[in-house]
C-alpha cells in the first residue's frame, strides 16, 4: 500500500480480461468480486502461468493456486474495515484501489 497512490496502474500492464479492457473495466470487476465475496476472505489479482492476470476471490489467506503469482489482494474479513467504514465494504475497497494501490508495487510483481 502506498498512502495518496496513483489512481491507476502505470501503463503498459495488462489487465485482466474485461470487456473493454479499460482500468474502469477492471475496477468495477475487482469491486465486484470483493464485495461480492460471501462472509469473508481475500480477492485477489493474480498472474497465471501463461502470463495472463485474474481476478479471483478465495477464503484463505494465499493465492488460490500455487502456480498464480500474486499482484494484488484485498482482505474483506470485518476486521480490516469495519471500524471505519462499518457495513459499507464496497466504500472500503473502492478506497482501497483509489488511494492505496502502490501501482508500481504490483507492476514489479508481474515483470
Amino acid at each position: 500500500m502506498k498512502p495518496m497512490a496513483a489512481v491507476s496502474p502505470p501503463a503498459p500492464w495488462p489487465r485482466p480480461s474485461t470487456p473493454s479492457g479499460s482500468y474502469a473495466a477492471f475496477r468495477e470487476a475487482f469491486v465486484k468480486s470483493a464485495v461480492g465475496n460471501f462472509g469473508s476472505g481475500w480477492t485477489w489479482l493474480v498472474k497465471k502461468a501463461d502470463g495472463s492476470v485474474d481476478i479471483v476471490t478465495w477464503a484463505l489467506p494465499a493465492p488460490p493456486h500455487h502456480r498464480d503469482k500474486a499482484l494484488l489482494t484485498v482482505d474483506v474479513w470485518e476486521h480490516a474495515y469495519y471500524i471505519d467504514y462499518r457495513n459499507l465494504r464496497q466504500k472500503f475497497v473502492e478506497t482501497f484501489l483509489d488511494k492505496l494501490v502502490n501501482w508500481d508495487f504490483v507492476a514489479k510483481n508481474y515483470a
